[in-house]
């Protein structure tokens, strides 16, 4: 199966998928290093994911994108802009743009996951978990799940490192606690991975 994992960070979303051919695709050229370093099996590319999308979304079986998130976050309009601390800025309508490129162009599975705004989403997300929104072309069956949810809003990076599964201790030059407090839970990425061709199952067995 055929995966392209867009702003990948360092596979947070990826780290419990099996038996799949992954592309890997993150601007930032050491965050993809230590990507590569966690899946070496893995093509990344040092590329800009918004492109490469459009360039390239008929190739895959499953898309995951996670643009960015700061401009559309409720935690820097509240504490940012609410308090004067930040200015106000064009909220980032690559988010938009992909979901209706997909949802309109793509015939196989895809998935676009953003942090819930602070405004109303100019596209309701077909669900939602934790402080994110997810869009995408099928549907999620329940997922429980215990303080994960949390410790990503609020874990220190040791305890981020050790929860997810990830060792950044040998790795310099780069936001460490940004990079754990970036990645999707991974029993969370597997759990929407498997959902996403569930469906398919079920039908194989009619």
């Amino acid at each position: 199966m055929k995966v392209l994992n867009l702003y990948a960070g360092i596979g947070g979303n990826r780290k419990l998928w099996e038996n799949v051919d992954v592309t890997a695709v993150e601007l930032d050229p050491k965050i993809a290093e230590i990507y590569q370093d966690f899946f070496p099996n893995d093509k990344v590319i040092v590329a800009d994911a918004h492109q490469y999308l459009l360039d390239h979304f008929k190739e895959f079986d499953f898309i995951w994108s996670s643009p960015p998130c700061p401009s559309h976050s409720r935690m820097r309009f509240g504490l940012g802009v609410g308090r004067g601390i930040s200015k106000p800025v064009y909220p980032d309508m690559t988010l938009y743009q992909q979901i209706l490129l997909l949802k309109h162009h793509c015939e196989n599975k895809w998935l676009v996951e953003n942090v819930k705004p602070y405004y109303k989403p100019l596209i309701i997300p077909t669900f939602d978990m934790y402080r994110h929104f997810f869009w995408c072309n099928f549907m999620m069956s329940a997922y429980k799940t215990d303080s994960l949810g949390t410790c990503v809003v609020l874990g220190e990076r040791e305890f981020l490192q050790d929860e997810f599964g990830f060792d950044l201790s040998p790795y310099t030059g780069i936001d460490k606690r940004k990079a754990l407090r970036n990645c999707v839970v991974p029993e969370l990425g597997l759990h929407i991975f498997t959902s996403a061709f569930q469906e398919d199952k079920q039908l194989e067995l009619l």
